[in-house]
């Protein structure tokens, strides 16, 4: 389990590290402790939880640097950072970036029989009509920050301390609720690792991963 604050840390690092060619791209996959991030879009109007609330459920709120509005990172998410050189990946195209990470997780979802989906409207990964995946990222000295969160076995209910993404009216779920089943973490982390891989074209290694 890494906390937000240290796995952003180790990302910045990493991104500048990337930049100046003293390391390869990475991908990082990991898990973090309860935390709700606020991105560049704001958000505060949508946590719904009271200091006392947050307190009792052990949350913090972190504001990041990240796209996108508020949600929800903890136990049982894999949350996803590929520090990749964009440029050379989709010519500098965020928004085709964008469309690659949920190409990647929705292979991760067929894989497990079920029917991915993207929505017009909003970036992210979606599947029955509730939203599996989050996604916001930022690009700093050409290379991509951040990512994707990507509920696997992950406490529902401290999604109804805020509105996700700020979408009124839609749910969120996760690949146990789909599935009707637990699943081993390791097997959906090598999924996920090995789709990313193929979408992108890269030789990712093992992943930097704290449970």
């Amino acid at each position: 389990m890494t906390s937000y604050h240290d796995a952003w840390d180790l990302q910045r690092r990493l991104v500048a590290e990337i930049a100046s060619g003293q390391s390869p791209e990475t991908l990082l996959l990991l898990e973090h402790p309860h935390t709700y991030t606020i991105g560049r879009r704001g958000g505060h109007e949508h946590l719904l939880a009271s200091t006392e609330e947050l307190r009792d459920r052990g949350a913090v709120v972190v504001e990041t640097d990240r796209g996108g509005d508020i949600t929800y990172h903890g136990p049982g998410q894999l949350v996803g950072y590929p520090l990749l050189d964009l440029r050379r990946r989709t010519g500098g195209d965020v928004h085709l970036y964008l469309r690659l990470l949920e190409e990647a997780l929705i292979r991760v979802l067929a894989e497990y029989g079920l029917p991915g989906e993207r929505e017009p409207e909003y970036t992210g990964v979606w599947c029955e009509g509730a939203k599996v995946a989050a996604i916001g990222v930022r690009v700093s000295r050409g290379i991509t920050m951040h990512g994707f969160a990507f509920n696997i076995e992950t406490d529902m209910s401290y999604f109804h301390l805020i509105v996700p993404c700020g979408i009124h009216g839609r749910r969120v779920t996760s690949l146990k609720q789909l599935l009707g089943r637990a699943l081993p973490m390791p097997d959906v982390l090598e999924a996920v690792e090995r789709n990313l891989a193929e979408v992108f074209g890269l030789p990712i290694g093992r992943p930097a991963i704290t449970r």
